[in-house]
């Protein structure tokens, strides 16, 4: 009921939370969903989204403890910021390997990892005219873990390894050095790395001034539909067709002509993705809008709808309550009423039990007096009739749940005289009056009621007294019974 009225009451808040949709939540989402949903941004050239995406993967996998998916967006991140800012890129890289030290699971991803550190460290080292060494550093350690792998991971990161060292001296103007990674690494590079590799190579063949080797090179590329390969390819060709004509100052020109053609084609590639990213804001923003609309109707009708809902269901509800109480105390009254018959039931049998115990027990100690009294003293004993005993057998196993027929079904070794000795017992006689009885003496007495308990019922205690094991068979009588 008081959860009834609740509703009722918290109706009018609940219609308004629905009508302010701007304050709903978005619906929720794993740093895994995020990092995939940057790689599918990066696909359509929305660099801008692809960061955020990025960044909202890193805050929430470190929050979830997802250290994979951590350092994956870290260094995907720290590629997409190297076309801007090198020593971003690198600290954020860097941020990768620490987040991969903690849980690392692919010895590939750490070669990865140490080849982009080593990358984006030649470009700061290079941009700011510092050393290589750390750079150095990082991609010989990187290329070292990729040769102790190959058996595993085959070729395909040595050679990228290698292509980075060659890119690093390159950088270092040692062009020899450079040259032989490059040439190591286009030996071993798979086909879809090839590319890449000759590149490298003709590139390092130019600065050694083997200007005939490297135009073999660039001859036997095969870009293919990659038209920047292809405008590299072109471009290095009439470069090289320049050199051998002494032409320099032609080749300065087509450098600087091919340099704002690449700056164009940068800042094309870049409004596109403005474009694309004002549209998509835009498109999102409408289909907000829309969506609220509809909303807010949908949930105006609804809260009416739900509203007399309720009234209806509050007031069936109150009188399904009246009408339960009313039933529920009627039951108690009868449960009430049926334990006291119970309790006075029982205690008439008690006392019945009772007094037909007493009156046995009387019987038999009257008989034991008159004996007593006129007998001799070696005769004095009660001789009971086989009738008396019978009825006394009948009259117990009537108050007493049938607990000598018990006992003759399931003791068959008990002797007559035994079940004589139960009968007595049950009356609460003593030893003296059983012995009476028998003409025994109350050691005998007690000496046949031992024996009768450990060799008929089992119980090897001798403290345990008879009266407790003939109790216990009369639990055992009335568990079976019911």
């Amino acid at each position: 009921m008081k959860t009834v009225l609740k509703i009722l009451l918290l109706t009018p808040v609940w219609l308004t939370m629905a009508c302010r949709s701007d304050r709903a939540a978005a619906p929720s989402r794993d740093a895994r969903s995020c990092y995939e949903q940057a790689l599918e941004a990066f696909d359509q050239d929305s660099v801008r989204m692809g960061e955020q995406l990025l960044n909202e993967a890193v805050s929430r996998a470190q929050r979830e403890k997802d250290n994979h998916t951590l350092y994956l967006a870290q260094l995907r991140l720290a590629e997409s910021l190297a076309w801007g800012n090198s020593a971003e890129a690198l600290a954020m890289a860097k941020q990768a390997l620490e987040s991969y030290q903690q849980k690392p699971d692919s010895p590939r991803n750490l070669i990865i990892i140490l080849d982009y550190i080593g990358t984006y460290a030649s470009q700061v080292a290079f941009n700011g005219d510092e050393n290589f060494d750390e750079a150095l550093d990082y991609a010989r350690r990187a290329y070292d873990l990729a040769v102790a792998s190959q058996d595993t991971l085959g070729t395909e990161l040595v050679s990228q390894t290698l292509t980075s060292l060659a890119n690093i001296h390159w950088a270092m103007d040692a062009y020899g050095e450079a040259l032989r990674y490059a040439r190591e690494a286009a030996t071993c590079a798979p086909d879809h790395l090839k590319l890449g590799a000759q590149q490298v190579l003709a590139r390092c063949l130019v600065s050694c001034d083997s200007l005939a080797e490297a135009e073999a090179v660039y001859r036997g590329m095969q870009p293919g539909d990659d038209l920047q390969a292809a405008y590299i390819v072109q471009s290095n060709l009439a470069k090289l067709a320049l050199r051998r004509s002494d032409t320099e100052s032609a080749e300065e020109a087509i450098d600087e002509a091919f340099g704002h053609a690449e700056d164009l084609y940068f800042k094309a590639l870049q409004q596109k993705d403005d474009y694309y990213q004002n549209a998509l804001v835009q498109e999102r923003e409408n289909e907000r809008l829309r969506y609220k609309t509809v909303l807010h109707r949908r949930m105006l009708w609804g809260g009416v709808a739900l509203l007399l809902i309720l009234l209806v269901a509050t007031l069936l509800v109150i009188r399904a309550e009246k009408a339960k109480r009313k039933h529920q105390m009627r039951l108690r009254q009868q449960e009430r009423l049926i334990h006291q018959q119970q309790l006075i039931r029982h205690e008439n049998e008690l006392r019945m039990r009772d007094g037909t115990i007493a009156f046995l027990q009387d019987f038999i100690l009257q008989r034991t007096e008159v004996i007593q009294k006129v007998g001799k003293a070696d005769k004095r004993h009660i001789a009971i009739s086989p009738h008396e005993w019978e009825e006394m057998e009948r009259t117990l196993d009537a108050i007493d749940g049938n607990r000598i027929a018990y006992l003759r079904q399931h003791y068959p070794a008990l002797k007559e005289e035994d079940i004589q000795l139960c009968i007595l017992i049950r009356l609460r006689l003593t030893n003296r009056a059983i012995g009476n009885i028998y003409g025994l003496t109350i050691s005998a007495v007690q000496h046949r009621k031992q024996k009768l308990k450990k060799e008929v019922f089992g119980e090897d205690d001798p403290d345990t007294p008879f009266e407790l094991v003939i109790e216990r068979i009369q639990d055992e009588s009335l568990t079976n019974k019911q």
